[in-house]
């Protein structure tokens, strides 16, 4: 689970069953209180995955009640402060899930992000390898992805296509993977590169933005493909007159 982008989708049915699961009396034992901890954590990663912060921490605080050495716990409830912006708060319970856990490849993955985010990207790069030291992590290429976002923040720009390299390897066609290629190789010069990882990621994608957009047209003036700047830029100037990216491509920047 990473707090990257705005609440995903959920699962009506599965979220029906956590709750049931959660309304039925646990017993006394060790077992019970980590499978109560276990269902209340997923309750609350649901519900902040829908933004429904309050209920996720309620869901937590329920998770933490039957078991305070839940380590999952602390890392969603690390999540949902760094969403609201409490940083001492998710820092604290990031550590404290990596305490409980230290091979924790989610928990090492979501500090890695909070730091990265809060401008302490040398720091994060080392949870995001942490996290790829598990052989059976789920999603590595997320881990990948992070790292060579993070690395070009640091204006690493050579670990950073090498990260996402390796993104695109464990899942091909990602696409945060294929416009962040693309950027790095526009930055370098490489406009043809840059030119097809663009086009692979506007497949994936209905709605581009309008800094998307403006990087489209400037790869389609350097390697002199009119016909794409004047579809882009037709694009940029009707979904969005008033941006300081149309005001750019207006004046010929």
């Amino acid at each position: 689970m990473t707090s990257r982008g705005g609440p995903m989708g959920i699962h009506v049915t599965l979220l029906l069953a956590l709750l049931a699961l959660a309304g039925c009396g646990t017993t006394s034992s060790n077992s019970g209180n980590i499978k109560s901890a276990k269902v209340h954590t997923e309750l609350a990663g649901l519900y902040f995955e829908r933004g429904q912060y309050g209920v996720a921490l309620d869901e937590i605080e329920q998770a933490l009640n039957a078991d305070r050495n839940y380590a999952q716990a602390y890392n969603v409830r690390g999540l949902v402060h760094m969403s609201l912006r409490e940083d001492e708060q998710a820092e604290e319970d990031f550590k404290k899930s990596l305490s409980l856990d230290r091979n924790d490849s989610d928990a090492h993955n979501n500090y890695g992000w909070f730091l990265c985010q809060r401008d302490r990207e040398k720091e994060s790069i080392p949870h995001f390898m942490a996290a790829l030291k598990d052989p059976l992590y789920r999603t590595p290429a997320r881990a990948f992805l992070n790292a060579g976002v993070c690395s070009r923040k640091m204006g690493n720009n050579k670990d950073a296509r090498e990260f996402l390299q390796r993104a695109l390897v464990a899942q091909p066609g990602m696409p945060q993977a294929l416009l962040a290629m693309a950027e790095i190789n526009f930055s370098d010069g490489d406009y043809s590169a840059a030119k097809q990882y663009f086009t692979k990621y506007s497949r994936s994608s209905d709605n581009l933005t309008a800094d998307q957009l403006w990087l489209a047209v400037r790869i389609s003036r350097k390697t002199g493909d009119r016909d794409a700047e004047a579809s882009y830029g037709l694009q940029l100037r009707k979904r969005f007159p008033d941006a300081r990216e149309t005001e750019l491509m207006m004046s010929g920047k």
